[in-house]
């Protein structure tokens, strides 16, 4: 509550006498003599009393006329309102006036005692430029400085409001714009700032007047539409969105072309949280990155969310417990049937004892992150499991093994540190460790990859292309970048030997890597059959469940010393 006047504090200590308020004087108010009468009051003041059910003005100062109130009667239900309580003071906010003179006022409310009808002091406390200040600072918390759209709180704002009125049905569209980063990255700030306003500007002309735009986040975007007739508006209105950033922005020099995501969650009469809602239309727009189309919310997208970040925190518990641990692959020369090595496959038991497959968590540790902790610690533990084998094979076992290296981790982490760090703790060569790399993660960025590939040449470590012929991958890439071998995916092995096309791409695959001078290893051999027409093509290895599953590290060796003893 705001502070009391000095009027409130002294009203009720004795009475004022009736007067016009001239020469009144006012001993209950605390004034002298001289200072007594309501003309040196310098804020609005009267004196109220009810008669007969009516509220009648028995005195006022210059300061209430001023303010033109001895015309402002709205105020009459409120003095007779607390007259009729009988308390001995009150306070409350009251505005009047038009929006743009819109006055606003603390109203002090004092009983003056002993008199025969009920009456009181009021006084009104100008708090006009208080109030548009804080007004004033709330609307520019709520708006983009750089758009002049509401920000991601102006927007719940208007969201919230939308459900207080308890509007029949309304969609929210949440908007990112993709490959943003690398645009303000290459281009600069300024530009990227540019190609904002820009962009802001053509998503409000494709929305109808009543719709509200906000810019969310960075490079994300919010509306808010009030539905007609049915859900499909929001669909109509996602496609004229796209549309209008369908055409490239000129900015200086460059011509941007912009796509982006959408994802859209309904709402009715019944919602009542606005930021659930707003989570809603984030989640299918994650799934709008994946599909390259309007998405609207599903149910089941949230729970497969809420999954994903649980998973995530048990991951990461697992990681840092060291509750993982590897298998081990044989891969075995298709000549001589000999081990080659393994590869190192990562698995998880969660603490409910439940085998957590890779296909599940992979994904949300590239999501999260966790993948780097994840990838060095395979790195690690292949290597110190391979130093093992050699320390009970009483000299170096022959074997090398196998790391999958994520393109997320080729993009964060300093691989080549990372991987002299870990040979030099197991006290191996790099030709022990052979990394394997998609051909996306390759293309990605190829001159910081090539950097990388030269680094990691530099320690020995044999580079491997993984699952090719599925990515999109060049003969350039091939000619230039160190890479020692090709792994040839599952997909085209499989059924080579019942279907003439997959017999033909793992002929090219071949002869392209023989005439590179690279070595192959054909995945997903299932049959001894398989393997021995593979090695009669010029595969140089393979591996696959004709020769053996994923081992722990005991059957591992053990299967490295039956065969190569």
């Amino acid at each position: 509550m705001a502070t009391r006047s000095p009027l409130l504090a002294t009203a009720s200590a004795g009475s004022i006498p009736a007067g016009h308020g001239r020469a009144a004087v006012a001993p209950g108010l605390g004034l002298s003599t001289a200072q007594g009468s309501l003309e040196l009051v310098p804020i609005p003041l009267v004196i109220a009393r009810l008669r007969a059910g009516r509220v009648d003005y028995e005195d006022s100062n210059p300061a209430f006329v001023r303010a033109g109130l001895q015309q402002e009667r709205a105020i009459d239900p409120l003095i007779a309102s607390f007259l009729r309580t009988g308390h001995d003071q009150a306070e409350i906010n009251w505005s009047t006036g038009e929006a743009v003179e819109r006055r606003h006022y603390r109203l002090s409310f004092a009983l003056i005692p002993d008199r025969p009808e009920p009456t009181a002091v009021v006084s009104f406390v100008d708090q006009t430029a208080e109030v548009r200040t804080e007004e004033t600072l709330r609307r520019e918390m709520a708006t983009d400085s750089l758009t002049g759209l509401p920000n991601r709180g102006g927007f719940t704002d208007s969201l919230e409001a939308m459900i207080e009125e308890g509007a029949a049905r309304w969609a929210v569209l949440m908007i990112d714009l993709e490959r943003f980063s690398r645009f303000n990255a290459c281009l600069g700030s300024l530009t990227g700032d540019e190609l904002l306003i820009t962009v802001a500007r053509r998503i409000k002309g494709a929305l109808r007047s009543r719709d509200v735009l906000a810019r969310t986040g960075g490079d994300e975007f919010g509306v808010l539409l009030t539905i007609d007739q049915d859900d499909h508006e929001a669909d109509h209105v996602a496609r004229r969105i796209r549309e209008a950033l369908a055409t490239p922005f000129r900015l200086g020099d460059f011509e941007l072309r912009v796509s982006c995501a959408i994802g859209i969650a309904h709402g009715d009469s019944a919602t009542d949280d606005a930021e659930d809602v707003i989570r809603h239309a984030q989640v299918a727009m994650k799934r709008s990155k994946a599909t390259k189309s309007a998405e609207a919310y599903q149910t089941r997208a949230l729970d497969s969310a809420r999954e994903e970040f649980a998973m995530e925190t048990a991951l990461r518990r697992a990681i840092e417990n060291e509750q993982l641990h590897l298998v081990y692959q044989p891969i075995l020369d298709l000549t001589s049937g000999k081990v080659s090595g393994f590869e190192a496959l990562a698995r998880w038991t969660d603490e409910q004892g439940s085998n957590v497959p890779p296909v599940r968590f992979i994904p949300v540790a590239e999501e999260s992150g966790l993948i780097v902790p994840l990838g060095r610690w395979a790195v690690d533990t292949a290597m110190q499991t391979l130093a093992g084998w050699d320390r009970r094979w009483g000299s170096e076992c022959g074997a090398t093994v196998a790391v999958n290296v994520s393109p997320i981790q080729l993009q964060r982490d300093c691989i080549p540190g990372m991987v002299e760090r870990a040979l030099h703790a197991a006290r191996l060569g790099g030709g022990r460790l052979k990394l394997e790399l998609t051909e996306s993660a390759i293309i990605a960025d190829p001159d910081r990859i090539a950097g990388v590939l030269m680094a990691l040449k530099e320690l020995g470590t044999v580079i491997a292309m993984d699952d090719f012929g599925t990515g999109f991958s060049n003969l350039a890439s091939l000619h230039t970048l160190p890479i020692d071998l090709l792994k040839i995916d599952r997909s085209f092995v499989t059924g080579m030997l019942t279907d003439r096309d997959q017999l033909a791409i793992v002929r090219a695959i071949l002869g392209l890597s023989k005439a590179l001078g690279m070595d192959t290893v054909a995945e997903g051999i299932e049959s001894v059959e398989l393997g021995q027409t593979l090695g009669a093509l010029g595969c140089t290895f393979g591996q696959g469940y004709a020769y053996a599953r994923p081992l722990d590290v005991d059957a591992a060796y053990e299967f490295l010393v039956a065969r190569n003893a």
